[in-house]
């Protein structure tokens, strides 16, 4: 009686070792550590806006001994007889004004030096990426002169309108390294049926780069939201003021430190980043790979 014993076939690769249970679990362990050291921040900011005012820095245990909802009643009323809606709805403008302007004149700098031939391409595409490198305090004094000469300081525009002339050189170089990895035959056939660059760009192009854009629109959001220097600047009335000012006021408003309701207030700042991130973050993570694949 003869036994056959099966062999692998020629050329055939030996099946991948599973790592042992002690390493994924050490791995995991790892990995869980790492999530709550990264997480505590937020946890604690969650759990001090909801701490009376004499827990808030007195106490060192994280969880509150009750539960203080008159901190999101005072943050809900807002500052200086401005509501959170209010201020909502600047933070809101601002940051939409600021994604639509980086979204249509980034891509179509970016446009220009990925896709057309024109003299001195090279060097302004060199002398842009070199404006990543200046620091924004060395442009915000004439900026500042600039804005002021033209009766716009106190105005939103200052905040909004550089935007729509691609001064984010950062976005720029992120959608041509994605629109250098598309082929050049589509606009080759859309030139044939007479389309021309504008045409080329709309029909064929835009379609086509999504993710980049989805990732400079994310981006842009979570800057401007974020933003406080340049709106301390340029925004001198309440009623213009977004979220980010508004915490500022809040603490300067208040004759004592109501520490409790800043956090409420730094909180409600915080949603809408976090669902903005949530509703868009297989985008930006799609955009990001693919943009540094198709380098």
């Amino acid at each position: 009686m003869t036994t056959n014993v099966p062999t692998a076939a020629p050329g055939a690769q030996a099946a991948p070792r599973r790592p042992l249970p002690w390493r994924r679990i050490a791995l995991h362990t790892g990995l869980l550590a790492a999530l709550l050291v990264m997480l505590y921040p937020l946890g604690w900011l969650l759990a001090t806006s909801l701490k009376p005012a004499d827990e808030v820095i007195a106490s060192l245990n994280l969880l509150p001994s009750r539960l203080e909802w008159g901190n999101y009643t005072t943050a809900l009323d807002g500052v200086n007889d401005v509501s959170i809606p209010r201020l909502l709805t600047n933070s809101l403008l601002i940051a939409g004004g600021a994604v639509l302007g980086n979204v249509l004149s980034c891509s179509l700098a970016a446009y220009a030096f990925a896709r057309l031939r024109f003299r001195m391409r090279g060097p302004l595409f060199a002398f842009m990426i070199a404006t990543i490198m200046l620091p924004h305090h060395a442009v915000l004094i004439p900026q500042y002169v600039i804005f002021n000469q033209l009766g716009m300081v106190n105005t939103y525009w200052p905040l909004i309108l550089p935007k729509f002339l691609a001064t984010e050189a950062f976005f720029v170089f992120l959608i041509v390294q994605f629109m250098r990895g598309l082929p050049r035959e589509l606009e080759e056939a859309a030139r044939i049926d007479g389309c021309g660059p504008f045409r080329s760009f709309a029909l064929v192009i835009l379609p086509l780069i999504r993710p980049a854009l989805i990732t400079t629109a994310i981006f842009t959001f979570i800057w401007t939201w974020n933003d406080f220097f340049t709106q301390l600047i340029y925004l001198f009335s309440p009623e213009k003021f977004t979220l980010t000012l508004a915490l500022r006021s809040f603490v300067d408003a208040s004759s004592q430190s109501a520490f409790g309701p800043m956090f409420a207030m730094s909180v409600i700042a915080l949603l809408p980043i976090v669902l903005f991130f949530l509703a868009f973050q297989r985008f930006l993570v799609e955009g990001m790979a693919s943009s540094g694949v198709k380098g």
